[in-house]
């Protein structure tokens, strides 16, 4: 059976047009050397590993002359230009597949930054996805203390945790669901900061599938050493780690 199963194709949609200007970085984070490679160099082979019949779209910036296409293992995969803010990305590669993709293709959105998923949990998340009819997400339940504040840099309240999960990728929808959403929500003018919240938008409940914690997301400077970490204790532990079977690229520029 093919990695997609009976409903159809499965799809990666990467978004990495991002800036990353919470790095403070003279690139954006996904040119950032990660244990000698881009973060972008990792994250895409940790997908491969997993997925490796799947097709890639990856969204990049249409001016982005860092980009080295000998970074994507991927024997099908395409590049898509990048919207304004990720839901336009991922909207925008959307629309580019329309003559390709059926409405019941899988379609599986990952963040550029997170370099760390393992392979077990992108194959858990995918397993949920074919059983869901609306679609399934990587997500870990709250562990800390959530304080609200008053606009005023105090304590407001503290926020009940019981029920509060925080939100990973990949996150995964059947193609014309995740489209429709998207669209939708981008005509109605809705602020939309990962595809669930656009499939929430139309009334659905997208399934919780509990991921590893490591799965992290740099998006500050300190995050790059810690994603370090994670990888070689990744590597330790046995768990499938990024890059495995690919020749290492150091980022242009470097």
């Amino acid at each position: 059976m093919s990695e997609a199963g009976a409903t159809g194709r499965l799809w990666l949609v990467v978004p990495a047009a991002g800036r990353g200007r919470r790095m403070g970085a003279d690139r954006p984070k996904q040119y950032l050397t990660l244990a000698g490679r881009p973060v972008l160099a990792h994250t895409l082979a940790r997908l491969h590993q997993a997925f490796p019949q799947a097709q890639l779209c990856l969204c990049l910036d249409p001016d982005d002359d860092r980009f080295d296409p000998a970074w994507v293992p991927f024997a099908g995969w395409r590049r898509s230009p990048g919207g304004a803010e990720r839901a336009d990305s991922v909207r925008q590669a959307l629309a580019a597949l329309a003559d390709e993709a059926g409405d019941d293709d899988l379609v599986l959105v990952h963040d550029v930054a997170r370099p760390c998923v393992t392979v077990a949990d992108l194959t858990t998340l995918l397993s949920a996805l074919r059983e869901d009819p609306v679609g399934a997400l990587l997500a870990t339940p709250v562990a800390d203390t959530v304080k609200r504040d008053d606009g005023q840099g105090r304590i407001a309240r503290t926020e009940p945790r019981d029920g509060l999960w925080q939100a990973q990728t990949p996150q995964g929808f059947r193609y014309g669901l995740l489209r429709r959403a998207l669209e939708r929500a981008a005509a109605g003018g809705v602020g939309v900061t990962d595809e669930a919240s656009a499939v929430e938008a139309l009334g659905l409940s997208p399934r919780l599938v509990p991921g590893r914690r490591d799965n992290l997301k740099i998006t500050h400077p300190e995050d790059l050493a810690l994603a370090a970490h994670v990888l070689a204790a990744q590597r330790e532990e046995g768990a499938p780690h990024a890059g495995a079977g690919h020749a290492n690229h150091a980022p242009k520029g470097d």
